[in-house]
Order: structure tokens, then sequence, then C-alpha cells
């Protein structure tokens, strides 16, 4: 079950008649999803609180509280939750920012930024753009784009043996299934599987495995689970040895990695 609250008026971000249109959002979720979709302007949804995973053809993104996700205009997508979400959704008109990339990708938010994006909710559809709100929105806009880009991101195949793989690791993160036996499970050889791969997502099955209980990881701590139910539920022994690997890859302990992505 899926309930938004945005604001009571009609919401057609793709026809306003500004650089941007903003509204809050809060979701009620029981695993909620939103189906596969498209705008015609660039989005920006920046989670104050609760957790977004937004998928596209092309990989799988987790934004953990305070985070964000550029989704560049036209770019077909869909999002889940899970639990009270709370955030703003921002449309920014195609040549309005030129600076962020015409990818999909998470960012960095800094206080700065979520604090105007929590404004850009209350801009009047009609802002003076000569005015204090014209100045607001160049400020906002300039601020986005110098976010760095702060990546959870996991790329998917497209070749689709392989898109058959990497879909039943993210539907059961602990199995330990070995590359051989998935080779078999798919219909190709191992020597095929090791080669094809790395050049359809830019790192190896050990990374992308690794990347995957990452991206698990940050969802399942954000919904409140110890590290130790989380190495649990991603088939680690222990909670330190999860830990060790979070450190690997992301550069930090999960608990600090969580911590500095509070406002």
């Amino acid at each position: 079950m899926l309930i938004t609250a945005l604001p009571t008026q009609d919401f057609e971000p793709d026809d306003s008649a500004r650089p941007i249109a903003a509204a809050g959002f809060t979701l009620l979720t029981e695993d909620g999803e939103m189906p596969w979709h498209r705008h015609r302007r660039a989005q920006v949804f920046y989670n104050d609180s609760g957790l977004i995973t937004c998928e596209t053809e092309q990989g799988v993104w987790v934004i953990p509280p305070h985070g964000a996700i550029w989704i560049p205009g036209g770019l077909l997508h869909r999002s889940r939750c899970a639990g009270e979400m709370t955030g703003v959704a921002l449309f920014v008109e195609p040549d309005a920012i030129d600076r962020l990339p015409d990818v999909c990708c998470s960012l960095a938010v800094s206080p700065l930024l979520a604090a105007l994006l929590m404004r850009a909710v209350t801009l009047p559809a009609l802002y003076d753009e000569e005015g204090i709100d014209g100045c607001f929105v160049r400020l906002l806009l300039d601020e986005l784009a110098h976010s760095p880009v702060d990546e959870v991101h996991l790329p998917r195949p497209a070749d689709t043996r392989l898109r058959l793989m990497t879909d039943g690791m993210l539907a059961d993160p602990a199995n330990r299934r070995t590359l051989a036996e998935w080779a078999g499970h798919i219909g190709m050889s191992e020597r095929n599987l090791r080669r094809l791969f790395p050049q359809e997502t830019g790192m190896s099955i050990g990374h992308w495995r690794r990347q995957m209980h990452v991206v698990a990881g940050v969802q399942l701590l954000a919904h409140g689970l110890s590290l130790q139910s989380v190495a649990h539920e991603l088939g680690y022994e222990s909670a330190s040895a999860f830990a060790v690997m979070f450190k690997k890859m992301t550069g930090k302990p999960p608990g600090r990695f969580l911590a500095e992505r509070q406002p």
C-alpha cells in the first residue's frame, strides 16, 4: 500500500512555467513501489527520513536518510521504499543546470543544500524570477551543481543471462552459489561468465557481489537492524567480518558511513 501526501493543488511539474517546481511528500508504505515511469524534467529526490531504492535499466541506487538522487529528464525508472519516508521532490527544467551528469547518480547532501531543498517547497508556482525568490533558485541550482556524487550504486548488465544471475543475487544476497553453479544456471561457460561480466558492469563478479552487500547492508541498517543482524542476513559469519568488507569497499565502517549522512 502506498499513500502519498503532496500539495493539495494540482501538481504538474513538467508543465511549470518556472525552471523548478518542488513538492514535499510523505510515503507510508508496506514495501511500496512506484512503477516504471519517466518525466520530461530532471528530478532530485531528497530523502529526509526513510530509505529509497531507485532502479533504472543501468543500475540500482540506494538513497539512505538525508541523501538525494539525481534522475535525468526522460530516464525510465522506478522506486521502492519501506516504512515511513518524508522528503522533497524537485523537478528541474533540462536547460536550467548544466553541470550534473546525464546519467542517474546519488548525491551527497550538505546541510545548506538540505535547507535549500526544504525551502523550495514553499515557493509559489509562479515565483518572481527577478526578485528574492529568483536569487534563491539560482543559489539552489548552483549548490546542486556542486554537490559531489556519493555513489551507493550497483550497475546492472544488459546481457539477459547476466541479468538473470544478478537478479537472482539481489533476490537472495546471502546465497553463496559458486561461479560454476551460476554459469550452469544461466547457460554460460564459467570462462565466458568471467570475461563478459566485467565488460558489462565495469567490475569483477566478486567486486559486484561485495558492492551488492554494501547496498543491501545500507538498506537494512537504515531500517534499524543491528550490525549483527545485517551480517546474518547477508551470510557473513560475524558482524566484524561484514564490517571489514564494508570498510574495504567504502573506506569507512558502517556506523560512520551512515552517521556522516545525518544532517
